[in-house]
This record gives structure tokens, C-alpha cells and sequence, in this order.
């Protein structure tokens, strides 16, 4: 006679149980929307799969992010980009605590997870403008430094430089 313990019963549950997990996670993974482009497509600010995926072009994307710099965080950098394909537009501003502050638009592409932009921005009664690199890492936007041009004397991005300022990802308002 052939007797089944308690022991063995909750073993094979648990592996049937495993055994259907792993099968929908199988089929879920493979049922996604597979050349259906007929509908439209928009990622809420939730959604951070996209976000995660250095390479992936997100469709209808909001990111905001800020930074702080100065002896006691005291100078706050925002910036807010607004991603469809691979067009960038959006806003930053840099809001230094006791110095004039540059608030301005952004116009630029987004190549894998790298955005080449051109930052128009207004100071002291003026506008200028200033190419940017970023690179969106996950939760976060990293930024090339900016150098100062001798013959100019105007800044401009450190293209030979890495991306080592670093912006937070936060709630878009």
C-alpha cells in the first residue's frame, strides 16, 4: 500500500503552485502588444518601465527633476522635459539663491537615452542660449558640466566631460 504524507502533499502544492506562477508569468510575458499600432499609446508618469530602459524612446513621457549645488544646497536647479519619440521639449531653470536666476525653454532630441537640447533662456533682462547634454539613468538625469569659453566668455557644455551633475527624479506638478 502506497501512503501520501502531509509533508509530500504540501510539497507538490507548492511546486503546482510555482508551476502556474511561472506559466503566467511565461504568458504575460509574451502576450504583450506585439505590432498592434493602431491604437495610441500614452505612458502615465507612473510608469516607470520606460524610465528604467536606457534605450527604449518614450511615447507622451513627463519627467521632472531638480538638483541642488552651493555650500548649503542653497541653489536649486528644475528641470521638466516633456519626451514624445524621440522629440524633447520642456522647461529649466536655475534658480541660484543671492544671484539672477535663468528660467528658459528646452528644444532637442532624444537619441537612445541621451537628450541633445538647446536651452533658450532668459537673465537679467536678456535671453541667451546654451546647448545641454543629458542622459536619463532610471529615476534620475545626469548632465554634462558646462566650461567657460575664453573666446566668448560665455559657458557652454563640457562635451569631453561626463555626465556629473546628477538630478533627482520628483512628483510633476
Amino acid at each position: 500500500m502506497f501512503v501520501i504524507t502531509d509533508k509530500a502533499k504540501n510539497t507538490f502544492m507548492k511546486f503546482q503552485l510555482g508551476l502556474i506562477s511561472f506559466i503566467a508569468l511565461a504568458v504575460a510575458s509574451c502576450s504583450g502588444n506585439s505590432g498592434n499600432k493602431n491604437g495610441d499609446t500614452t505612458l502615465s508618469k507612473s510608469d516607470t518601465a520606460i524610465a528604467n530602459a536606457p534605450d527604449a524612446p518614450a511615447v507622451n513621457m513627463e519627467y521632472c527633476f531638480y538638483t541642488t549645488e552651493g555650500t548649503a544646497s542653497q541653489d536649486t536647479t528644475k528641470v521638466n522635459l516633456h519626451i514624445n519619440g524621440n522629440k524633447v521639449t520642456g522647461d529649466m531653470d536655475w534658480l541660484p539663491k543671492e544671484k539672477d536666476a535663468r528660467k528658459g525653454t528646452l528644444m532637442g532630441n532624444l537619441n537612445g537615452n541621451v537628450i541633445n537640447a538647446l536651452w533658450t533662456y532668459g537673465q537679467e533682462g536678456s535671453s541667451d542660449t546654451l546647448s545641454v547634454e543629458f542622459q536619463l539613468r532610471g529615476n534620475q538625469l545626469a548632465q554634462k558640466p558646462y566650461k567657460y569659453d575664453g573666446e566668448t566668455g560665455k559657458p557652454k557644455t563640457d562635451n569631453t566631460a561626463g555626465y556629473s551633475v546628477i538630478y533627482n527624479m520628483k512628483n510633476c506638478k
